[in-house]
């Protein structure tokens, strides 16, 4: 059986590991004004970080149900079945579209996956699907492989500044008046594929080291894990706390992520986050 993996741009997948695992990417667009930017292909995280030095916070689309079903169809033509990954339900209606396009879709069996998560920790079901799929294992086999890694399954996030989150409405306004009103540095986490506060300490370093631990408890169950520490344009310091992590946890493999354009946008610049699974 031969099965195509699809995932959307909020994976922040590198182009080339992409193509090494032949992982085809739909985007999500950020709109500055009346300009829409596909994010991974019309805008970099770079240059977005860049242009939001000058410009207005933007808004964020999902990408149009006929796009997936031009590009489920197509895959059809050469595969059996299509797995498609996607960003959580509870912030984003894109997996709600791929779900659409998947019943619309001719010729082909597609099998959509809410991932409940977002940027590399969705990244990671992909790519799980796209190794599972190269080894030829049926559709139905590796969906149920990526239902098993969200048993173990975890990102926690870390903001400046909470204001982003409650503008797009993924944080409630009363959560965000707290954190600022105190000063307090948030860890956030996705509960009910909603981001929802974790806990509050008072410094940067605090959050870091709290969700350090939490990795390493996990880590001490026993297996193999992968991590991902991913960061809002705030590279130096998230290979430092990679490198903290490492000496910290060396049977952990760890990995450097972005938050992109789309993402970037809710959560602002200076952003971390921490996530992992077991292998």
């Amino acid at each position: 059986m031969k099965t195509a993996v699809v995932t959307d741009s909020t994976a922040y997948i590198p182009k080339e590991l992409r193509e090494k695992h032949n992982i085809r990417m739909i985007p999500l667009s950020v709109i500055f004004g009346n300009e829409s930017y596909r994010e991974e292909m019309d805008i970099t995280a770079a240059q977005f970080y860049e242009e939001l030095k000058t410009r207005d916070l933007p808004t964020t689309s999902q990408p149009p149900t006929g796009q997936f079903v031009e590009l489920f169809e197509e895959l059809g033509k050469e595969y059996d079945a299509v797995i498609t990954v996607h960003l959580s339900s509870g912030i984003s209606g894109t997996y709600q579209g791929a779900v659409a396009a998947a019943e619309m879709a001719e010729g082909v069996k597609v099998y959509p996956f809410d991932s409940e998560i977002s940027c590399m920790p969705q990244g990671f079901y992909a790519l799980e699907a796209a190794e599972l799929a190269a080894e030829g294992r049926p559709a139905e086999e590796i969906m149920a492989r990526l239902e098993e890694m969200k048993q173990s399954m975890r990102a926690y996030i870390m903001v400046d500044d909470l204001s982003h989150l409650q503008r797009g409405g993924r944080l409630s306004g009363a959560q965000a008046f707290i954190g600022s009103l105190l000063k307090v540095k948030p860890i956030l986490h996705f509960v009910d594929k909603k981001i929802e506060p974790f806990e509050k300490v008072r410094t940067n370093k605090k959050a870091l080291n709290r969700v350090a631990e939490l990795l390493a408890a996990d880590a001490s169950s026993g297996g193999e894990y992968r991590a991902v520490v991913i960061h809002a344009n705030c590279e130096e310091i998230a290979r430092e706390w990679k490198a903290e992590l490492e000496a910290q946890l060396p049977s952990v493999e760890f990995m450097l992520s972005y938050f992109g354009p789309v993402v970037g946008t809710h959560l602002g610049e200076g952003s971390l986050g921490l996530g992992w699974y077991k292998k």
